[in-house]
């Protein structure tokens, strides 16, 4: 079994600005998902918005710097993640077209396998 991350991104006004309806929608799949998953999510976590985040970043004399917010100015941010175990990636497709941020015209969803070093 291989481990992939699930990355879930949009843009984060929008996500902001989601009607109540849009908001159970949004739920409802994402029950739906953990249903369909279940024991193979080892960890899920919804982030903060990108606006708190803190930056690290060596300026060129070798010295850190801490930036408030993401580094880089996007439309789109991280705003979640699944870490999944499944035999394939056909598996974790058929798992995350389930999520609402698939076919939300602001989101999308990423699936990165995650390196085994064992």
């Amino acid at each position: 079994m291989a481990k992939y991350l699930i990355l879930i991104h949009g843009d984060e006004r929008q996500w902001a600005a989601m009607s109540p309806q849009e908001l159970r929608q949004r739920d409802e799949a994402h029950c739906a998902f953990t249903v369909a998953a279940g024991p193979a999510i080892l960890n899920a976590q919804q982030l903060e918005p990108a606006s708190v985040a803190t930056t690290l970043r060596t300026d060129p004399d070798g010295r850190l710097t801490i930036t408030d917010g993401p580094f880089l100015e996007t439309k789109e941010a991280v705003g979640g993640y699944y870490l999944i175990e499944a035999s394939d990636l056909d598996e974790v497709i058929g798992l995350a077209s389930r999520l609402y941020e698939v076919s939300a015209a602001h989101s999308g969803v990423e699936i990165r396998p995650v390196v085994d070093r064992g």
